[in-house]
């Protein structure tokens, strides 16, 4: 199986001008996967050829600039679980939603399919973050227990700045009277947020628009989004609501990464 290429990501320019920091939200192209996983699927809990992932994990921690062994991804579990690393997994991945390091030469990342790929840096203290916000990530916490564990490693909320990837955008997320009803007993200021559907009883969700909104009242210096659908943008991105309307039996995942480069 050939090596020899690097997929190009997806860039922030915010994120771009901070120095020795690189980054990428990759799409789902420049790998070597088929059908319902073309190409670039980074998914290992797929159901696509492990020797395909393989791959296409080995071309993104290239384009990252680091080992394979070194583009970290956790076991994601839609909680607000943060874990922070040192240095490469060993044995099982840790159960968690985002991972922070201070560590050059680490690629910590994300696997998303609709949900919201957020990363963060204060490059003047050298630490970065990654989080994994879906709706219950983003409710339960994962953006401000993130930027809390960058803290502990010595960032300051006035100095990071994060950006929003590639996710789901409010036009194609229909969401039930459960949900809003769970949202706006959180605050009722949620109502903002959503939008008649269709459907009676329904509502979109603007996921992108409340994860900018929570990440500015945690305190960070900068928030901003890349603004691009992972749903309406098929030929970019794996979605997994996509997938779910076209009735197909499985799914990719893209990965969104960050590393402090080795001085």
């Amino acid at each position: 199986m050939p090596t020899s290429a690097t997929p190009e990501p997806i860039r922030s320019p915010l994120l771009d001008s901070l120095p020795g920091i690189r980054h990428g939200y990759f799409t789902r192209q420049g790998g070597v996967s088929g059908g319902i996983y073309e190409s670039l699927n980074i998914g290992v809990g797929s159901d696509d050829d492990k020797a395909k992932v393989s791959e296409n994990r080995i071309r993104v921690a290239t384009s990252m600039g680091v080992s394979p062994e070194k583009l970290l991804t956790p076991y994601q579990i839609h909680s607000p679980d943060v874990v922070t690393v040192s240095t490469p997994f060993t044995g099982e991945k840790p159960r968690a939603d985002a991972i922070v390091t201070n560590r050059p030469g680490l690629a910590i990342g994300i696997s998303t399919a609709d949900c919201g790929p957020i990363l963060f840096a204060d490059a003047t203290a050298g630490v970065i973050g990654a989080a994994h916000a879906g709706w219950k990530g983003a409710t339960g916490g994962v953006i401000e227990n993130t930027i809390a564990a960058m803290a502990e490693l010595g960032a300051r909320r006035d100095r990071i700045v994060a950006v929003l990837g590639p996710s789901i955008s409010q036009r194609n997320y229909e969401v039930g009277p459960e949900f809003a009803e769970r949202l706006l007993d959180l605050d009722a200021a949620n109502a903002r947020y959503l939008v008649p559907s269709e459907n009676e009883g329904h509502a979109m969700f603007d996921l992108n628009n409340y994860t900018v909104d929570r990440l500015q009242a945690a305190g960070v210096a900068q928030a901003e989004m890349l603004d691009r659908c992972t749903y309406a943008e098929g030929d970019l991105f794996f979605s997994y609501r996509r997938t779910t309307h076209r009735g197909e039996p499985d799914y990719g995942r893209q990965v969104s990464a960050i590393v402090l480069e080795d001085k």
